[in-house]
């Protein structure tokens, strides 16, 4: 078994044999990008393991993915969590990122590894949650990092449907920043559920998932364009 994927599953052992062999695939094909699509700036095996598959399924503790949830990860990047949020569970993912080249090993990588619930969707999540065709469509919203909590509701909630979820993957400030970003989650039909500790081991980081439901529909207004949503957070 790939190191890095053996790591994991020190940590995560109850990962079936199907699901390890699905994130060695994407663990391999991540090293072997990585020297050219700059996919992470990790490199070590512990720190790939830990701070990348290791964090990403943290989100099973939540319980909101089990079935065939209909996922949208903005922001994936790399595809984390997406990547191993498909490889082990029946999930249907979809990876959203407005690099293309990103999304493309994204969509090999989750070829590869034999994971045909995963899709890819290119584009800035202001101007897609304006679309028919994409907003509140979605079960579960998640997002890892790529912005403050206030400014990251406004691109991510218009995509959840009423009744469903936004989860976000914050650091050791998610709390603080939920507090800032209470305005935000009520006026774009949010409420707050519950706050989940996620400690990473080894590394001693302290990361939180924040669990917001959607209560009501967001209003027309929401998203705003970008520019109006980075200098004015609601």
């Amino acid at each position: 078994m790939n190191n890095i994927i053996s790591i994991t599953k020190q940590y995560l052992p109850d990962l079936s044999d199907a699901s390890c062999a699905r994130l060695e695939v994407i663990a391999d094909r991540l090293v072997e990008m990585n020297q050219h699509l700059n996919l992470t700036a990790l490199t070590a095996d512990e720190e790939v393991a830990l701070l990348h598959f290791y964090d990403s399924l943290t989100l099973l503790t939540t319980g909101l993915f089990e079935g065939e949830q209909n996922v949208l990860d903005v922001g994936c990047g790399g595809g984390f969590p997406s990547l191993p949020l498909a490889a082990c569970t029946d999930c249907r993912v979809t990876s959203n990122d407005a690099t293309a080249k990103k999304l493309k090993f994204v969509e090999d990588t989750a070829r590869a590894a034999g994971i045909g619930t995963l899709t890819t969707l290119c584009g800035r999540a202001e101007e897609l949650g304006r679309s028919a065709d994409y907003r509140e469509q979605f079960d579960r919203v998640v997002s890892r990092g790529v912005a403050r909590m206030n400014i990251l509701c406004e691109w991510c909630m218009p995509f959840v449907k009423v009744g469903g979820y936004f989860v976000a993957m914050k650091g050791n400030r998610g709390r603080e920043e939920l507090e800032e970003a209470q305005t935000a989650v009520a006026k774009l039909g949010g409420e707050i559920v519950s706050v989940i500790d996620a400690p990473i081991p080894v590394f001693d980081r302290s990361h939180t998932l924040l669990v917001i439901k959607k209560v009501a529909p967001t209003d027309e207004l929401y998203p705003r364009p970008n520019g109006r949503i980075m200098k004015k957070p609601l």
